[in-house]
């Protein structure tokens, strides 16, 4: 530790700090705007400068060291004159255009030119002008002018989203942040730049001008969107949410948002919200007050219970749903005689119900993820799911963490990789086999008898092996199209399996907000209910869907959507108008997140709670209120409640009280491996179906900048492989016809060098795909117009079709 005094107070710090970390823990505030304590440090601005004893100038107090004894004086005489100087070089060229500026009111030049800078200027000359740049939907450049170079947003693209998509050109006077060739920035972290940026030279395209800052109310709340929960300061005006902020929160999301929690707030101001409850009568829709709609809800239910029991009513519930809301639908449906619910619409293998295979979760805090030394992703493409996540992972691998991925492309993770195995999701349970083979080769233990159809491990199975086992620290994670693969619990055994014997880990990478909360519950699975799979292929006379767009949201759309035609009675919960009014009988609207109040248990089984930060839009009313009211008129006990914190204390009663919830995640037990898994042919050409960052639920469908982003551009079109491109003949702008059963599509088509060879990655969440039902499984592909098709049996030739 090093002794130093800063203003005459003195302090300790570790050697190798910084005055400006000294002076930070001393709470004295020292001027700067190229500093970020999460940023390498740059010293460009030189706002900082400070006076230092016995030193011949002024020198930065970002980037010098402390030194036993030294003695900073940070508002000396000596130290304000060298930081108005900087500050009217600064403001030369600075277009002082405060009146009209889109951050007037918190930029934090404005703010400093108020103690450090001068009532008028010496600089008579003509002052430079920076064109605007376009880098696409989410970041406005116009005003360019304002730039003070800090390269705050350079660094954060290098140091924390991986891609250096912004830089610096020319010299001198002609330097300018623009981006490389005319490109945009693509970034799913990319706006946190707006944040970084302290002059309002980068600011928010879709929150431009809309709302002065100090007319907006600042409120928490959390992000539903990916199973992080990061924190959020939603601000308001009137009841409109304008813009969302990072709230700061080391242990979560530390000061970061990705870009679909920071911009999908326009899906809330959606043209399709659902603002009164509507009832289908002779096959039209009309509006009625909430009385009828509930009334008609609940004759309807009554009619279809009374001819054919309970178990003729099902519900399926979006896994963002809250803790409440989950709860009162589970307690509802119970009540009504059915254990038809489920909130796993993604996933397709259900096997592991019947082993207890307990709670998914990330399997540690989500702040020891940057700390792991090795770790194993199975069917994950992190940086599309979990942004936040990927930045942590990604400080690991820059420290040295060895990153290894089995998955169907050899995606850009944009961080140092070990080792990657790039297989069709068929042979996916073969790769990881060969994992486990090679671990147990490597400890010099017999591998079960499951494990010894992969033969002898390829090399890279033995250096993920090696990997696992060199570290002291380390992970095997499912990633989304694990868990949603069609031999989902193979995959989960062998993993749990794996994560064992070499010491580490074995987490989830949770879907969804409340996937961990819905399972805590009970709600999924419901205990001897059904599931979705069996929901789907057993209609229920009557249903509920509970946030839930069919066609978007589940595994298997194509069945879903015919078992929902063959329903006698259909109640939809949702705040938007979706594809369930053309074969539902009443839509009842419902808030999102920010109309109402509730709780998320996130992937690390973190209880998070928030409360509206608006009023809610026209008649829509909280989902847990609905459900409370619903129960009421069935007449069912226990449906009483005046708060969420009453529904929240119930629910978490049966585990203890929520403070248990840590110790009944990690009673989880693993999956007993199988004598064997039956063989399995690869087919010819097979269908991976990832989530698109921007279509992962309802509100981010609706975000209009989002959807005009590249990422949301590409899930609009069918990856094709390398290998199946060349064999198609096909070229940039084609289209292919894509067949699985007897149903057929016509899809744009774009070239992924990533993909392995017979892979075909078209999109979930795609109605346009929907009719192609399974996530996974064999396909046929042919380029429209042509004669050339790829089969989907592997022993099949070229046919001309």
């Amino acid at each position: 530790m090093v002794e130093l005094e800063i203003d005459g107070q003195k302090i300790q710090v570790p050697d190798g700090a910084m005055v400006m970390d000294a002076a930070t823990r001393l709470g004295i505030y020292v001027p700067h705007f190229c500093y970020h304590h999460k940023l390498t440090i740059a010293a460009n601005c030189r706002m900082c400068l400070v006076d230092v004893e016995k030193a011949p100038k002024p020198l930065p107090a970002c980037a010098t060291p402390v030194s036993q004894g030294m003695i900073v004086r940070t508002h000396s005489d000596r130290a304000l004159q060298a930081q108005k100087g900087v500050m009217e070089f600064l403001l030369i060229n600075h277009p002082l255009d405060c009146p009209i500026c889109d951050q007037g009111g918190e930029c934090q030049l404005q703010d400093l030119a108020v103690g450090y800078g001068g009532s008028a200027s010496r600089y008579a000359e003509e002052k430079r002008v920076i064109f605007h740049k376009d880098v696409g939907p989410l970041i406005a450049m116009e005003e360019m002018s304002r730039c003070i170079q800090c390269t705050r947003c350079v660094r954060f693209g290098q140091e924390v989203a991986g891609i250096m998509e912004l830089g610096m050109a020319h010299r001198g006077e002609h330097s300018e942040i623009m981006a490389f060739v005319g490109s945009t920035v693509d970034s799913e972290l990319s706006g946190n730049m707006i944040d970084l940026c302290p002059v309002g030279a980068l600011t928010s395209k879709p929150f431009r001008y809309s709302a002065r800052t100090w007319e907006l109310s600042r409120r928490a709340s959390i992000s539903p969107h990916d199973s992080v929960g990061a924190n959020l300061i939603v601000q308001v005006k009137g009841d409109r949410v304008m813009r969302v902020l990072p709230q700061e929160n080391e242990a979560v999301n530390e000061c970061w948002l990705s870009d679909r929690d920071r911009f999908a707030y326009e899906g809330l101001n959606s043209v399709e919200r659902l603002t009164s409850p509507q009832i289908r009568e002779n096959g039209q829709w009309k509006s009625v007050d909430w009385p009828t709609a509930l009334e008609f809800t609940v004759q309807g239910l009554r009619r279809v219970l009374a001819q054919h029991g309970g178990d003729a009513l099902a519900a399926l519930a979006a896994p963002t749903s809250t803790v409440e809301e989950l709860y009162l639908l589970k307690k509802l449906l119970t009540g009504l005689g059915s254990k038809g619910l489920d909130t796993r619409l993604r996933q397709s293998d259900f096997s592991a119900d019947a082993q207890g295979a307990g709670v998914p979760w990330l399997g540690m805090p989500i702040a020891e993820i940057g700390q792991l030394q090795a770790a194993l992703f199975i069917g994950s493409t992190l940086r599309k799911e979990q942004p936040l996540l990927s930045a942590r992972v990604r400080h690991g691998a820059k420290a040295g963490a060895q990153i290894s991925t089995l998955h169907a492309a050899d995606d850009d993770w944009l961080m140092p990789m070990h080792t990657r195995i790039a297989a069709a999701p068929s042979q996916w349970v073969a790769e990881l086999a060969g994992v486990a083979s090679a671990v147990a080769q490597a400890k010099g233990i017999t591998p079960p008898a499951a494990i010894e159809f992969a033969g002898s491990p390829s090399e890279q199975a033995q250096a993920i092996a090696r990997s696992l086992l060199g570290a002291e620290r380390k992970a095997v994670f499912l990633g989304d199209a694990a868990v949603q693969h069609d031999q989902g619990a193979a995959l989960r055994a062998l993993a749990q399996w794996i994560a064992h014997e070499v010491g580490g880990v074995c987490g989830d990478l949770t879907e969804a907000a409340n996937t961990v909360g819905a399972a805590l519950l009970g709600v999924s699975p419901l205990a001897q209910g059904r599931d979705v799979a069996q929901i789907a292929a057993q209609p229920s006379r009557a249903m509920m869907l509970f946030g839930v767009e069919p066609e978007e949201d589940c595994a298997n759309p194509e069945v879903l959507v015919r078992a929902l035609k063959q329903a006698e009675f259909i109640v939809s919960f949702s705040p938007f108008v979706n594809a369930a009014e053309g074969y539902a009988h009443v839509m009842l609207p419902i808030a999102p997140y920010t109309e109402t109040a509730g709780s998320l248990v996130s992937a690390e089984g973190r209880l998070q709670s928030f409360n509206p930060v608006a009023q809610p839009l026209g008649e829509t009313r909280p989902g847990w209120k609905v459900l409370r009211v619903l129960g009421n008129l069935f007449e069912l006990q226990g449906f009483d409640y005046q708060s969420t914190a009453e529904i929240r204390t119930e629910a978490f009663a049966a585990l203890g009280g929520a403070d248990q919830i840590g110790a009944r995640l990690s009673a989880s037990s693993p999956l007993a491996l199988p004598a064997q898994w039956p063989s399995r042919a690869a087919p010819a050409v097979e269908r991976f179906a990832p989530v698109p960052l921007y279509s992962s639920d309802a509100i981010v469908r609706r975000a209009p900048s989002l959807q005009r982003t590249r990422d949301a551009r590409n899930a609009r079109m069918v990856g094709v492989s390398a290998a199946l491109w060349e064999q198609l003949g096909l070229h940039n702008g084609d289209s292919v016809r894509v067949k699985s059963g007897a149903n057929a599509v016509v899809l744009p088509a774009r070239r992924d060098a990533a993909l392995a060879p017979t892979v075909l990655s078209i999109p979930a969440a795609w109605a346009e795909a929907a009719a192609l039902g399974a996530m996974f499984g064999a396909v046929q592909v042919e380029r429209v117009g042509s004669t050339t098709a790829v089969p989907a049996d592997a022993n099949a030739s070229l046919e001309k079709v």
